[in-house]
């Protein structure tokens, strides 16, 4: 159902360096390129996570509760993507661990704009 999610940034080309050093951890890589916007995935005609500067030419900003959810195939890489973005810049939101009794496996993160990320495994 979600085809793409976007997240605004001030820094095209340092969050740009971000995910894609980031993604690459899920197997995921850089799609395409515009002048405002860089898209990853792991396919063109599978979900996608796309970063750019506002239309409006403001300041991208990050939404307080807004979380954008990375389904990944393993424990080991959540650790990993974790691990990743606090050694790109990102900072720490919870760190990797089970959550809640139905085997899911979360890490959360902001990235180099405030915006928060979880990397999860289910059961």
């Amino acid at each position: 159902m979600i085809g793409y999610v976007t997240l605004g940034t001030n820094d095209l080309e340092r969050g740009g360096a971000f995910y894609e050093s980031l993604l690459a951890v899920a197997g995921a890589k850089k799609i395409s390129t515009t002048e405002r916007m860089v898209v990853f995935g792991t396919r063109p005609d599978a979900p996608m996570l796309m970063i750019c500067t506002p239309f409006d030419k403001q300041e991208a900003t990050f939404g307080n509760g807004v979380m954008v959810a990375l389904k990944v195939d393993s424990q080991e890489i959540v650790d990993q993507m974790h691990a990743k973005a606090l050694e790109l810049g990102g900072t720490d939101e919870g760190a990797p661990g089970p959550r809640g009794d139905s085997g899911a496996y979360f890490a959360y993160f902001r990235d180099l704009d405030g915006n928060k990320i979880a990397a999860f495994q289910m059961g």
